[in-house]
């Protein structure tokens, strides 16, 4: 269990860290906002171009994972632990949630010009699509969208490393979440670097790629890595912008993969994530997880000082 939580804290303390600098894509004011200081994880003042929450906490990312974390330590049973997380994810995000008041003063922005971050949590629209899909109790037809970003995996991530390493298991997590092949595809290759990341492995990523070269289900994947390892010496800034700095995937997964094989420890590649801007905590979170899966890689412990939702993962601890 606790090498579980170590991961679960690593991708924690990483989203808290970029929060801050969350969503800024250009690539001149996230120069200004950086430039002359020593250090940039968990700036004081938000400069996310669209919502501001206090710094030390995390973004809706995160949050899921938080929600699923609590759903695990307060279930009694392992078999309610998904129900349960279905009525949590309403609970938290969902009508009468700060999540959902911001959603009403978006829907006023886009009649006027956006001047300035919305005060309070931003709901992503894979949490939404999960909300209307949890109270029809069916999959919707029409409306919104799931789009290929990292919610599932984020929402997976202490279920596989403190309840199940299944697969089917795991992505019956991920399709509550962001039911689409690319986010169970991309998410369940995520968590299976990370924990041969915990295992010991000296190559993580290389291991991945042995283990599935011949595996049809993650043929892309692989595809994807062998890419980006010929990118090993290329400035990260750079190959982002070339691979996606977006939230979405296969492009999230592609920068994410190339920061943790250009970095050397937890906040190198953190640091490293948010100098390269766009969607920082989703690669972040990733980058967090793997660092904090190896052994002689610690998580700064005044970046854990710094971050709110790290108090109860230590509790547990």
């Amino acid at each position: 269990m606790y090498e579980g939580l170590k991961i679960l804290l690593g991708a924690t303390v990483a989203d808290a860290a970029a929060r801050p600098l969350h969503w800024v894509y250009d690539p001149k004011k996230l120069k200004s906002y950086i430039k002359g200081k020593k250090d940039i994880a968990f700036l004081k003042k938000n400069k996310s171009p669209f919502y501001s929450i206090p710094t030390g906490n995390v973004s809706g990312y995160n949050d899921m994972a938080q929600v699923m974390f609590q759903t695990i330590i307060t279930s009694k049973k392992k078999s309610k632990i998904l129900e349960n997380f279905k009525k949590n994810i309403v609970k938290h995000f969902g009508p009468g949630s700060i999540y959902f008041k911001n959603l009403n003063e978006r829907r006023k922005y886009k009649k006027k010009k956006w001047l300035k971050p919305l005060k309070g949590n931003w709901i992503h629209q894979n949490t939404l699509v999960a909300i209307q899909k949890i109270k029809s109790k069916k999959r919707v037809k029409g409306g919104l969208k799931v789009v290929q970003e990292t919610d599932g995996f984020n929402a997976a991530i202490p279920y596989y490393f403190l309840v199940s390493k299944d697969d089917k298991e795991v992505k019956k997590v991920i399709r509550i979440v962001a039911d689409s092949h690319i986010n169970i595809v991309y998410g369940l290759a995520r968590l299976k670097i990370i924990d041969l990341a915990s295992q010991g492995e000296k190559n993580p990523i290389q291991r991945f790629i042995k283990l599935n070269k011949k595996n049809k289900y993650f043929k892309e994947v692989v595809k994807e890595i062998q890419k980006v390892l010929k990118l090993k010496n290329r400035d990260h800034t750079k190959v982002t912008r070339v691979l996606g700095k977006a939230c979405s995937d296969p492009g999230n997964f592609k920068s994410s993969v190339h920061c943790i094989i250009t970095s050397g420890n937890y906040e190198q590649a953190i640091i490293k994530t948010i100098k390269a801007g766009g969607c920082n905590v989703s690669r972040g979170i990733f980058c967090g997880s793997y660092f904090a899966a190896l052994k002689d890689k610690n998580i700064p412990l005044a970046w854990i000082k710094k971050t709110i939702p790290a108090k109860k993962i230590l509790k547990n601890i």
